[in-house]
């Protein structure tokens, strides 16, 4: 309901379309479409949604409200390789992702899945000769400096390139290269979102996301552990306001354009910790293991979004501390569902 209230003049591009969605099985694609097949059946659109999934078997089983909706269509299939749809599609997003690891075949395997995903989905768009919206990440401007409190789209930084876990970020700016030159040269429109932090249902709780790990520490009853000092400032935008932002910079995005996706309103990680941990009642311990050091400036990531709201209109509307109570009372609601169940 967040979402149609403040997208309901957007809908009308959709009907009686279709749309591909890449990684619509991720944290990205399943708010994407949560979001668009409420709009859809609320306002009867009559439009196709595409999903691709390696794995069409996981999705139906653990999200079968999405997997058995009447609008969706599943593509089983890897997207380096995956089979077109026979139909033209007006609309793609291109929002499948994969996470860097530590090692140097992780990091090959992220550089091969994104790079050779996005060529696959450049292709069908040219076939389709509909718009795409690029789903892309802060980690292209790569290490935020301390002397910038909001990094914006025109910062000219990059990834380390001696630092295995730059591929990611490395990956996406070339994405989004390839992105824009098929674009310009076939003659279809494409729109880059390069997200930040985000929290909200879906968000997986055992990812290594910073605030994950706080909401699983306090579903489970604390202490909410922070490592390190907790000094590092990031935002968060909720899944909800995630997803206004996507579906308007598809529909309504500068072709060629670069969009941050994000909130600025930051917080210490520690901050984060006890925002979260403060929304049971009684509140959970926080532990701070490490000692900031005055000497060195808090790492920061942190976008300036001010390209998308004077642009696009984009505003965030739900906050952090809203958020993590939304986010809890999902995974409880979950958690008693699949309780019931087995019982």
């Amino acid at each position: 309901e967040h979402v149609l209230a403040y997208t309901s003049g957007l809908w009308e591009t959709l009907r009686g379309e279709r749309v591909l969605i890449t990684g619509g099985t991720g944290f990205v694609g399943r708010s994407l479409l949560e979001s668009v097949l409420w709009a859809s059946d609320a306002l009867d659109l009559g439009a196709d949604i595409f999903v691709l999934t390696r794995r069409p078997d996981a999705f139906l089983a653990n999200a079968p409200h999405l997997a058995g909706h009447r609008a969706v269509r599943i593509i089983a299939g890897d997207v380096r390789s995956f089979p077109f749809p026979q139909e033209r599609c007006a609309f793609a997003i291109h929002a499948a992702s994969e996470a860097v690891g530590l090692s140097a075949s992780d990091a090959w395997t992220t550089i091969d899945t994104t790079v050779s995903g996005t060529h696959r989905v450049l292709e069908f768009a040219r076939q389709s000769g509909g718009k795409l919206l690029f789903v892309s990440s802060g980690a292209v401007y790569g290490r935020q400096p301390a002397s910038i409190t909001y990094v914006e789209e025109d910062y000219a930084g990059a990834p380390a390139l001696g630092d295995i876990r730059s591929a990611y970020g490395e990956a996406k700016r070339l994405g989004e290269v390839m992105s824009v030159l098929e674009a310009h040269q076939a003659g279809f429109g494409v729109t880059i979102a390069r997200g930040f932090a985000f929290v909200g249902p879906y968000l997986p709780l055992d990812a290594g996301f910073a605030i994950g790990d706080f909401i699983r520490d306090t579903l489970s009853g604390g202490p909410v552990r922070v490592t390190g000092s907790g000094a590092a400032r990031r935002s968060y935008l909720y899944a909800a306001d995630l997803a206004i932002w996507l579906w308007t910079s598809l529909f309504r995005g500068v072709s060629g354009r670069a969009y941050n996706v994000g909130s600025q309103r930051d917080f210490s990680i520690a901050d984060v910790a006890r925002v979260v941990a403060s929304a049971v009642t009684p509140a959970v311990p926080v532990i701070v293991e490490g000692t900031a050091r005055a000497s060195e400036p808090p790492q920061r990531y942190v976008p300036d979004t001010r390209r998308a709201e004077l642009e696009l209109g984009l505003v965030e509307r739900i906050n952090l501390e809203d958020a993590v109570a939304r986010t809890l009372a999902w995974h409880r609601d979950r958690a008693g569902s699949a309780a019931g169940r087995l019982a």
